[in-house]
C-alpha cells in the first residue's frame, strides 16, 4: 500500500527528536509494506483506523481501500494525540 501522511501529522513529525522520528518512520513504511500482518506497536480500533507507537509517540492512521493506501492523520505525544 502506498504512504500519505498528512500536512499537520507532517510538521508534528519534522518537531520530534530524530531518533524518534527516524524509527517512527521506519514502522510507518513497515506497515504501510504489509498492513494485515501482525504488527506488535500497531493496533487496530476498527472501522479501517488505528495506532502506530515508538516510545512516548502515536501516529494514528486510517486505512483507505478503495485509493489502496494508509493516511497517517495525527502524529503526536501519547498524552496529547488522543484528545
Amino acid at each position: 500500500m502506498k504512504l500519505l501522511i498528512e500536512a499537520s501529522a507532517l510538521k508534528a513529525l519534522m518537531k520530534m527528536p530524530r531518533s524518534d522520528a527516524a524509527a517512527l518512520r521506519d514502522k510507518l513504511k513497515a506497515f504501510a509494506a504489509d498492513p494485515v500482518a501482525v504488527h506488535p506497536w500497531a493496533k487496530a480500533f476498527g472501522g479501517g483506523m488505528g495506532r502506530i507507537r515508538h516510545g512516548d509517540w502515536r501516529a494514528v492512521y486510517r486505512i483507505d481501500g478503495q485509493a489502496v493506501t494508509v493516511v497517517v492523520l495525527k502524529i503526536g505525544n501519547r498524552r496529547e494525540i488522543y484528545r
